[in-house]
């Protein structure tokens, strides 16, 4: 079943919404500043292009895509970047930490197996990153929902 414009039926099911390929690819603009990032490949100025360039391509498409749900479409996006950019510290963890990955210190340190301590730094890593990513879908949507409001609407 097709909508006039030759859309597919997703977008009729979750008006105001992007379809799964699109959150999966702007979620994914966000990877080459993770990579770049835990193998030191960049300096200050490529690193702040790969941090900002992403988001504002969200919020482009956001309020450019005339998104009825802007918030809720870029939080999408920033929880699927988050578990994006958790796998891909996990896989670059030996290399981000260049042999010396992190440990427990103060009066936790030495207290659990290496092992036990790793998996918990690991896990702790993994809940940071999906945090920063629904982070940055919320504050990317709250700026994208702002600007549609400030934008005319469209003659029906």
């Amino acid at each position: 079943m097709r909508t006039e414009d030759g859309a597919g039926t997703a977008l009729r099911r979750r008006p105001g919404l992007l379809p799964w390929w699109c959150v999966l690819g702007l979620a994914a603009l966000g990877l080459p500043r993770v990579v770049a990032h835990d193998l030191g490949l960049v300096g200050p100025a490529a690193n702040t292009a790969l941090v900002f360039g992403p988001v504002l391509v969200w919020v482009a498409v956001a309020v450019l895509g005339r998104l009825r749900r802007p918030l809720v479409a870029l939080l999408i996006v920033g929880a699927v970047y988050g578990v994006l950019l958790a796998a891909v510290h996990q896989v670059l963890w030996a290399q981000g930490f260049a042999g010396d990955p992190p440990q427990l210190g103060g009066e936790l340190a030495g207290t659990l197996p290496p092992a036990s301590e790793g998996a918990l730094l690991r896990a702790a890593a993994v809940v940071s990153s999906v945090a920063t990513g629904v982070g940055i879908g919320a504050v990317s949507g709250a700026v994208a929902w702002v600007l549609a409001r400030l934008l005319p609407r469209r003659p029906a």
